[in-house]
């Protein structure tokens, strides 16, 4: 199963990581293997900032990460939002441009989804 999750506003990071949270255990409980990626533009890049979401959050995301779930976050929107990329969270994927990395992603073969 290949997955890129869409997110762009801080409010839909806890469904987000609940969905990736479950699609994980699914997966897992079926034996099947995955790629998963959680693509943050706009203001949602915020939320790769250590301290802004909230730890039971931080939880769910770093055990995702130790699972291979990738976490991206586009360039633009880093910029737009005044934000270094050093500043983010360990092992955040940097991507140029959000909109060609979802576009990839699909062309791939990757389901999108927008929680």
């Amino acid at each position: 199963m290949k997955v890129i999750y869409h997110i762009n506003t801080m409010e839909a990071w806890t469904m987000t990581l609940g969905n990736v949270r479950n699609m994980l255990d699914w997966l897992h409980q079926n034996q099947e293997s995955y790629e998963i990626e959680v693509l943050a533009n706009g203001p949602a890049v915020r939320g790769y900032l250590p301290g802004i979401l909230p730890d039971s959050l931080n939880v769910v995301m770093a055990q995702a990460k130790a699972e291979g779930v990738v976490f991206a976050a586009c360039r633009n929107a880093l910029r737009a939002q005044a934000l270094n990329p050093e500043s983010l969270i360990e092992k955040t994927v940097v991507v140029p441009a959000g909109v060609i990395e979802l576009a990839q992603k699909q062309q791939a073969g990757f389901a999108y989804i927008k929680p």
